[in-house]
Parts: C-alpha cells; structure tokens; sequence
C-alpha cells in the first residue's frame, strides 16, 4: 500500500476557496475524527458539523462512518436556495421567452 492510500483527506469548498487536508487514516477512524484531526474547524470556522452535510466521494453519510484508507470526506455547505424553486422560477422564465419567440417567429416572411 502507497503513503497516500494510508492517509484520508478532507475537502471544503466556499466560493472563493477550496481545500484538501490529508490526515493519517488510523484503524477505526470516522468521519468527524478525520474532520476534527484535519484542522479545517479552526481555518473556516462557518463550519458547523450540526448544520453542514458531510459526504464519502460525494454519498451522503453520518458522521460516525468509519473511514477507509483512501477515502475523502466531503463537507457541504448550505443550500442558498431550494432546488425545486431555483427550477420552478427558471422554468417560468422560459415559458415567458419561448412565448415571445415563438410569436416572432411566425410574424416573419417567408
């Protein structure tokens, strides 16, 4: 087994910055263990482990999860807006723009 697969890392992303710690990947080792030995709670102090989602290679999962050699563990931020709003709004300004097209459309020569 190579250095790396013995070590986990820890990624976080905010808008204007995104990090990778690597921590050593200990037998028994959980998710928030890796989170908390890594030091990232101190550089980005917004995180909150009750509020942030955290996730394996992008699979949601608890953080009590043991960890394997290799694995990264993924904290999330909050949602700043809901999906199923985000889409229902797009989609109603869709609707608005196909229909002002559409009429063009059938208004030209032809």
């Amino acid at each position: 087994m190579t250095e790396d697969r013995k070590r986990v890392e820890v990624a976080y992303a905010r808008v204007d910055e995104q990090v990778i710690f690597s921590v050593a990947a200990e037998q028994g080792l959980t998710a928030q263990e890796a989170i908390r030995h890594s030091g990232i709670l101190q550089r980005f102090p917004e995180i909150d482990l009750a509020v942030n989602r955290v996730g394996v290679f992008g699979k949601l999962v608890q953080l009590d999860r043991a960890l394997e050699p290799g694995d990264r563990v993924e904290i999330y931020r909050p949602l700043i807006a809901d999906p199923k709003e985000a889409r229902k709004k797009r989609a109603a300004q869709g609707k608005g723009r196909s229909c002002a097209s559409g009429s063009a459309a059938t208004n030209r020569p032809g």
